[in-house]
This record gives C-alpha cells, structure tokens and sequence, in this order.
C-alpha cells in the first residue's frame, strides 16, 4: 500500500537576497562561498531522498533569501518537478531571475509564489516577467505587503496582472494599532478575500492543525519539525525516525499569523478554498 500524501516545508542554510526590503530583516544578506556550498550539498541530498520515494510528496521551498538566483535551487526545482511522485514543487521568489531555465520543467506539477517588492524593481519589469509566466502557462501567485504608501500599486498590480492569476496580501507586522481604516480593510479584502486572516490571526492554541501530520517542516541537515514555527523536533528525514511521529495534532502556539503556518488549518477556509494549490497560495477555481 502506498503511504499517504506528504508536504514538505523545507528551509535550508540561505539566507542571502538580492533585495534590500524595509520591512525584511534578512534583506541583503550575504552567504559565503562555504555556506553557498554546503546549502547546495544539502539541497542535492533532499532531492536524491525524494527521488526514492514512492509516496505521493509536495514540496514548498521557503528560503529566507532568494533561491532562484542560485542554480542549485533552480535544477532541484526542475528535476524534482520531473519525478513521477510529486505532486506539486513550489517555491517563495522575488522573481528577478529569467525564465528559460523553466525549458525543462514539468510544469504540470511546479508552481511559483511570487512576491512584488514595489521600491526593489519597476511594476513594469515585473509584470513582464508575470505575463511570460502565463504565456508559458506557469501555475503562479502574486503577493504583496500592504503597506498603505503602496496602495496605488496595489491596485495596479491587481488591474494589471495577467486574467486568473490572484493577488494575495500579507499585513504590514510593523504597523501601529490604527494603521488600517474599516474601509480600507474592506478595500484591501476586495483584492484579497483572505488578508483578514492575515491582519487579524484567529487563535491558534489547541485548534487542529495538519503540521505533524500530513505536513511537516525539514531543514538542510534533514531534521523534522512540526512547522516552522514549532521548535520540538520530530526526529530526522534521512534516517526515517520522523515516520514513527506522525499523528494528528493541534497547535503549541497561542498565536499563528503566518500564511505559511495557519492554512493547515483544517478549521480554517484554506484547505477548502485552495484545495491543491495551499503551498503555492493559489484559491482553487469555483464554478
């Protein structure tokens, strides 16, 4: 029998972005050539695991820098995006990097969240690189921080992107307590149906949660983890301790604001409302 379905959040040792973002603190770090090294090694042993299973698998890559500038994240995407076994191999990117390398994937099964950095790149050569996506017929998503200096982008990010691709907001975390009017709540909810849950995280302790279940969070040394944001680990990928840890539980934490965390939620609308497209932040077509 073929064991079920796994998500895999994996984060490894990067940390360096091209981007200077004020509201990231992990804006132009940089990685040395030894850790650049060892994060390819590391990558590389993730993906030969993957390739000798047969369970069904998703992977979403959550560096805290940019990944697509470095080739070892861009092969790994191509070559796990051409396994049989994978479902979906998605991953968080700035998209400053080209599109050819997008030749050899199988993009029935790959998928990008893509984040526009107004300040970082011109809304112009960004969409650009959007409607190449479309034309390519690249399953993608478009998100924002929303911040209220850049609500005029917003709106013309959302005017301007390509028909079908969804814009999703995240909160600005730095704000003060009256930083969004009622109506500009609701105004920003009309671009995205979701961003209450982002602004205004419903309490996370004791709520079910698919983390240490079905989905699980896995470093560049291969250590299991329930999310990102749960520290206890759950043993090691490579030598399969983490198998004998699976079982439904309910979260830790008293408060889960990120994306990333709470759409594995089962009692919130995300495992409805975006069905297979949850890693990739993509709501799944109605009708």
């Amino acid at each position: 029998m073929t064991a079920a379905h796994l998500s895999l959040l994996y984060r490894g040792q990067l940390s360096s972005c091209n981007y200077d973002c004020p509201y990231c603190p992990f804006a132009k770090t940089y990685d040395s050539r030894a850790a650049l090294r060892r994060d390819a090694q590391d990558l590389q042993r993730f993906v030969d695991w993957v390739s000798a299973q047969s369970r069904p698998i998703s992977i979403l890559f959550t560096p805290w820098g940019e990944g697509l500038v470095r080739r070892h994240y861009r092969e790994a995407m191509i070559a796990l995006s051409n396994m049989p076994q994978i479902r979906r191999v998605a991953i968080q990117t700035n998209l400053c990097v080209g599109t050819r390398w997008l030749d050899e994937a199988n993009l029935q099964s790959l998928a990008l969240w893509c984040t526009y950095h107004p300040g970082q790149v011109k809304r112009a050569a960004f969409l650009a690189r959007c409607h190449e996506l479309a034309r390519r017929g690249v399953r993608f998503s478009v998100g924002m921080v929303a911040m209220l200096e850049h609500v005029d982008e917003i709106e013309a990010m959302r005017s301007e992107l390509p028909e079908g691709v969804p814009l999703w907001l995240n909160a600005y975390d730095e704000r003060p307590a009256d930083y969004y009017t009622p109506e500009q709540v609701r105004s920003l909810e009309d671009v995205d149906p979701h961003f209450g849950f982002n602004l205004d995280p419903r309490p996370s302790l004791g709520a079910p949660c698919l983390t240490g279940e079905s989905v699980l969070s896995v470093d560049g040394s291969g250590h299991v983890r329930r999310c990102h944001f749960v520290a206890t680990p759950l043993g090691n990928l490579y030598d399969g301790s983490f198998e004998a840890q699976l079982r439904p539980r309910t979260c830790p934490n008293t408060r889960c604001d990120c994306y990333i965390g709470y759409s594995h939620r089962p009692d919130l609308p995300f495992q409805r409302d975006y069905a297979d497209g949850v890693l990739e932040r993509i709501p799944r077509k109605v009708g």
